[in-house]
């Protein structure tokens, strides 16, 4: 069986199939600087974990995608005071240009239920 979680026209927020929940890039609607940013995101995934039944314990890999890597230390200052400590994911940073310039990062998560 496929869950999928705020499901619009274009894409799910979730899916969770066979004990993996699968997340969209999730983004920072509020702005802010890139510390301000990465957090709204962590706490979007913290949530959208939280309903699938999972935590950030169980995360598999991440994928984050910035604007500007000069803002590198930023980003990882937020993420390393919110992983696990001991149950760091799999993960890959890139620059790229996101769809909407006011964001600086969009992280992707796959995780186990």
């Amino acid at each position: 069986m496929i869950q999928r979680f705020d499901t619009g026209p274009r894409m799910s927020e979730m899916t969770v199939h066979n004990g993996v929940a699968y997340l969209a890039g999730q983004i920072a609607e509020a702005g802010g600087d890139i510390g301000a940013q990465t957090r709204e995101v962590l706490g979007h995934i913290d949530a959208l974990l939280a309903r699938a039944g999972t935590d950030k314990s169980k995360v598999l890999r991440a994928e984050i995608f910035m604007t500007d890597l000069a803002e590198f230390s930023g980003m990882n200052a937020e993420w390393e005071q919110w992983v696990v400590p001991g149950h760091t994911p799999a993960r890959a940073t890139v620059q790229a240009r996101l769809a909407d310039p006011s964001w600086k990062v969009e992280i992707v998560i796959t995780a186990a239920v």
